[in-house]
């Protein structure tokens, strides 16, 4: 790690948000302190830290708290420019290009995705389902313009949209054994499911996602404990 940089993760090990923030660290070979939170007795630290949202993640750098996981992610590209690789390109350009991808995979991914996996009726549920896969299809040719030739959004090497895109990885396999629904399908979205492939073996993806299984568990006891609720 950088010389004399303290670093603390506030998180929960199932959050996708969490999980890039985590993801941002292993690329940059950064060491810290990962601080599992419980949020159902949130921390005084996590209120003081983020007292506007209240919310995961939060990165405390030599005291001085970051919140939201791509502006997090963004500031550890910023702040540690000289250690590991760049996840923002060079040119201004390609860097409001990666910057537009981003905010597209929450809000016409990740939002129609819980809106699958969490709906009150059926309908809610299809019509989440519907959204997901077809920004998905909208992804593929992101990932066509975005690579140029190369096997990541950030070209032949991993940039900001693999980060807030390989965050959700876990969390799409888990749907995938869920709902026996394949996200990214090799026959309709080539690109998608060659880069799923890539991104998972990357080593900081390795140290970084949440294990499926464990977060199918997970998955499958929140959901049994909705139902009993209602």
């Amino acid at each position: 790690m950088a010389g004399g940089d303290d670093l603390k993760l506030l998180g929960a090990w199932p959050s996708p948000f969490v999980t890039r923030v985590k993801l941002a660290l292993a690329l940059k070979g950064l060491s810290y302190e990962d601080v599992e939170e419980d949020l159902y007795k949130k921390s005084e630290l996590l209120l003081k830290s983020n007292p506007v949202h209240k919310k995961i993640p939060v990165l405390i750098h030599n005291g001085a708290p970051v919140c939201e996981s791509m502006i997090i992610v963004q500031y550890i590209d910023e702040v540690f420019a000289g250690t590991g690789p760049s996840l923002l390109p060079a040119d201004p350009y390609e860097r409001a290009v990666a910057r537009f991808w981003v905010p597209y995979v929450d809000d016409k991914l990740v939002a129609p995705w819980r809106q699958w996996l969490r709906g009150k009726t059926e309908e809610e549920k299809s019509e989440g389902k519907k959204q997901a896969f077809a920004a998905v299809e909208v992804l593929e040719g992101a990932l066509r313009e975005c690579s140029k030739g190369g096997g990541f959004f950030g070209g032949d090497s991993v940039g900001l949209v693999d980060v807030a895109l390989g965050g959700v990885l876990s969390w799409m396999k888990v749907t995938e054994v869920l709902s026996g629904d394949k996200i990214f399908d090799a026959a309709k979205t080539p690109l998608l499911a060659a880069w799923v492939e890539r991104f998972s073996g990357l080593d900081a993806a390795m140290a970084a996602l949440p294990d499926v299984g464990r977060l199918l568990e997970f998955a499958k006891a929140r959901e049994a404990a909705a139902a009993a609720s209602n």
